[in-house]
């Protein structure tokens, strides 16, 4: 199924009633059009070589829908990342045998790398591409019901492609916002949704992450009466955004006042590009450092609806792992709505945001049926289990979309148009409930950012409730928490966890030393609990590091190809280069007592 005439408009005409309507059709019959998905992409890929291996020579051509699932999930077996990479590593080095998929692949996509320390090569194609057009018309058609924008009206978008490469076989690699960015549809969602974003490609595209952010500012404050929204991939880009914006104003404001170029933007395309956008506006720039220097007073609270009085609502991705930059985005907001967006991954997109009024901490993601074939596994958590050394979930067999049930944790495993078998995404979601057929997912945390030493096992979700609870204390004495990772340390014994803190304010030792034994006293599983109190995992550990480390942090991970749109810090590492960066700039260390 596609959608009629699959086209928004921002104001109120049919065409978001049509994409809406195309919506509810497909998720009244989520099960039976999971199953033609299915077939499609099988029927699209027959006799590639990774199917023919489990299949043989049966003619699924010849098969009911219904049969068809039955013996793809029988006879293809789950798979990882690391069971596909051969495969995609040989197309990757030329070989355009059919390995994958029928059509040939002819770009690659790499994944952000926070979670695993590497970034990863999964297939891009054309139906990447319009697949992330469709959910970004459909997402729009939803906002625009509950925050109606201008046709023609900008948006300031904090987005960043990075460097594509080619590989050995000459295919080009370059992450997924990256390949997006660069396509045709990304110039079709702005004449079909009629909101234009403010910098042009060449600053998208610089590379420069700082110069391209500096730019964005200057670009969206010259155009600050059309701006309807500002959106990001991730809350972080546009978390670092203002940070920019607060040490640079200055700079920017004589920008606009002269129409000129400050010296730190060096890069020729982009200099060129924006000088040929801007002209002089002396009483705008006298506007804005007015607002600005009464900003600084009140540490910048409100900053976008005083710099942008047309905006909205601010949009980006706000769930997982950018939860912790959520007050830091509501400063900035004050009373504007904060948007949560979609939920996707490198591999593909997997639910919308259907009610864009709701916080971003009570969002669910509504499953799109007709993207990839759904599958999720049962995960459940091993209860006061002390004798099993395991610290992951145990699983039950895989169910369809159809079959789950609300209140279950599970983990996604996905089949895609792109050459994705029966690939677990290692993302872990709670069904909470469903939208007519189709079910609404909570996402829980990534499976493999797992906090463990001994029996213990902590998620991301439970790292954050401990942060958020031990940086409290933080803000009774005017200092806040910048950014925050972790780290298992069983190089000592006992082993113990590591929190990593960067911090904006001055706080004494002694409110530092109760904030590290409050973290240590508010992990609430069991098995850490235990462990804690016979000392088999060692005091906790609350490493403050100097201002400045997760922009180093940030730096090293684009020096290896990830891009500012699609950087997360990780929640939890091993990676010996981070924790390299993290322990080269600590400045200071406290140990719990709260087991003493």
């Amino acid at each position: 199924m596609e959608p009629a005439h699959a086209v928004t408009s921002n104001g109120n005409g049919s065409y978001d009633c049509d994409i809406i309507s195309w919506f509810d059709s497909v998720s009244e019959n989520a099960a039976i059009v999971q199953r033609e998905t299915l077939g499609r992409i099988l029927e699209l890929n027959y006799g590639v070589e990774y199917l023919k291996k489990w299949f043989g020579d049966v003619k699924i051509q010849e098969m009911d829908a219904c049969a068809l699932e039955s013996l793809y999930t029988s006879l293809v077996p789950l798979a990882s990342h690391a069971d596909l990479e051969p495969f995609i590593q040989r197309i990757a080095d030329g070989d355009t045998d059919p390995i994958l998929t029928q059509q040939p692949i002819t770009t690659l996509s790499l994944s952000s790398g926070t979670t695993e320390g590497r970034p990863k090569f999964v297939p891009f194609t054309r139906h990447s591409s319009q697949t992330t057009l469709q959910i970004f018309r459909l997402a729009a058609a939803y906002r625009s019901r509950v925050y109606p924008i201008r046709d023609g009206g900008r948006i300031l978008e904090f987005i960043y492609s990075s460097k594509q490469f080619k590989t050995k076989g000459g295919l080009t690699a370059g992450t997924a916002t990256t390949h997006y960015y660069a396509s045709e549809e990304f110039k079709i969602k702005q004449e079909k949704t009629k909101s234009f974003t403010c910098s042009p490609q060449e600053v998208i595209s610089s590379g420069d992450y700082k110069q391209s952010t500096y730019c964005h500012l200057l670009l969206g404050l010259f155009f600050s009466d059309q701006v309807e929204f500002i959106t990001s991939t991730f809350a972080y880009s546009i978390i670092q955004a203002f940070a920019s914006f607060e040490e640079h104003w200055k700079e920017i404001c004589n920008d606009i006042r002269e129409a000129t170029l400050c010296s730190r933007i060096t890069l020729p395309r982009i200099r060129k590009a924006v000088l040929d956008i801007i002209s002089s506006k002396p009483s705008l720039a006298s506007q804005i450092e007015a607002i600005c220097e009464d900003l600084q007073a009140s540490d910048w609270y409100s900053l976008i609806p005083r710099l942008w009085p047309n905006v909205k609502y601010v949009y980006s991705i706000m769930t997982g792992s950018m939860q912790p930059y959520l007050k830091k985005l509501r400063h900035y907001a004050g009373s504007l709505p904060l948007v949560s967006a979609d939920y996707g991954s490198t591999e593909s997109w997997i639910g919308l945001n259907l009610d864009p009024s709701l916080p971003p901490e009570d969002v669910t993601f509504t499953v799109m049926p007709t993207f990839s074939y759904f599958e999720f596994i049962p995960l459940y958590r091993q209860k006061q289990d002390l004798t099993s050394g395991t610290v992951d979930f145990i699983e039950d067999e895989p169910v369809p979309l159809s079959q789950v049930k609300v209140g279950q944790e599970y983990e996604i495993v996905l089949t895609t148009f792109t050459g994705l078998y029966r690939y677990r995404l290692g993302d872990v979601v709670e069904v909470a409930g469903f939208y007519k057929g189709a079910p609404k997912l909570n996402f829980i945390c990534r499976r493999k950012l797992i906090l463990t030493v001994n029996i213990d096992k902590n998620t991301e979700k439970d790292l954050q409730l401990v942060v958020e609870r031990g940086s409290q204390l933080l803000s009774k004495f005017g200092a806040e928490l910048i950014d925050f990772t972790s780290h298992a340390d069983l190089m000592h014994q006992p082993g113990h966890y590591i929190i990593y803190w960067e911090i904006k304010g001055e706080v004494e030792e002694r409110v530092l030393g109760e904030c590290c034994r409050e973290m240590d006293a508010s992990f609430v599983d069991h098995g850490y609990v235990v462990s804690r109190r016979t000392n088999s995992i060692g005091p906790l550990e609350l490493c403050i590091v100097e201002r400045g480390t997760f922009k180093k942090i940030l730096d090293y991970f684009i020096g290896n190809g990830a891009a500012l749109s699609q950087f997360k810090t990780p929640r939890c590492t091993s990676d010996q280069m981070l924790l390299r960066i993290l322990n080269v700039c600590s400045i200071k260390r406290y140990r719990s007592t709260a087991y003493n």
